[in-house]
């Protein structure tokens, strides 16, 4: 057990100690009926891969979970309707590929506390052993970044778009999973080029989220 948690510490601080712009990272957004992991439920799950700071869009996935019991606000602020989910996969086959992921990239979450919780639990619910290698938050990342520069947080400062109208970046429709992780694809890479100044940034600099 000790030699167990000895390598996975030595391999973590290996991991932390390499650049940001030579990583491979999944950027993973939820659709969800609710914020309670114990109470609601997956609506969908989308990622994209960003490789070497080159988003590969042509890789991106987007699945409807056809398993969902109650819609709730569903049709109103994801657009996601009952006929699609209908549609949709069964939320063990769609977990069953992220996790394919997990080995050679980074995940990456705008509010990882939120996602990552709901994915924790449908992991185990749905007994797939699923340890990511790594977590970044882009939420985190503005949140560090905001509070360093002696700034007061309002309570909407750090949604996705909040946060992408300080770096410029174009605006974007919220509530779909795609568009949202694309979006915050895009963010973590400004973010990154921001922090950076042009000189090299490890992971250790970023990475603020525990497993």
């Amino acid at each position: 057990m000790v030699k167990l948690w000895l390598s996975r510490y030595i391999s973590r601080k290996k991991l932390l100690a390499k650049s940001v712009f030579s990583q491979r990272f999944i950027v993973i957004d939820l659709e969800l009926t609710g914020l309670d992991a114990k109470q609601h439920e997956i609506v969908s799950v989308a990622w994209v891969l960003v490789d070497q700071q080159c988003i590969k869009l042509s890789k991106a996935e987007h699945y409807i979970n056809k398993e969902v019991k109650q819609l709730e606000q569903s049709p109103i602020f994801h657009g996601i309707a009952q006929q699609e989910v209908a549609q949709g996969q069964s939320l063990s086959d769609i977990l069953n590929k992220l996790s394919r992921h997990f080995d050679d990239s980074i995940l990456v979450f705008h509010n990882a506390s939120l996602d990552w919780s709901f994915l924790k639990c449908a992991f185990k619910a749905h007994g797939i052993n699923a340890k990511p290698k790594l977590i970044i938050d882009t939420f985190q990342i503005e949140k560090k970044r905001l509070l360093q520069q002696g700034q007061e947080i309002a309570l909407d400062d750090l949604t996705l778009a909040a946060c992408r109208a300080r770096y410029k970046l174009p605006h974007y429709s919220n509530h779909h999973a795609l568009t949202d992780a694309t979006a915050t694809a895009e963010l973590l890479l400004a973010q990154c080029h921001q922090i950076s100044c042009g000189n090299e940034i490890k992971l250790a600099d970023i990475v603020k989220v525990a497993l």
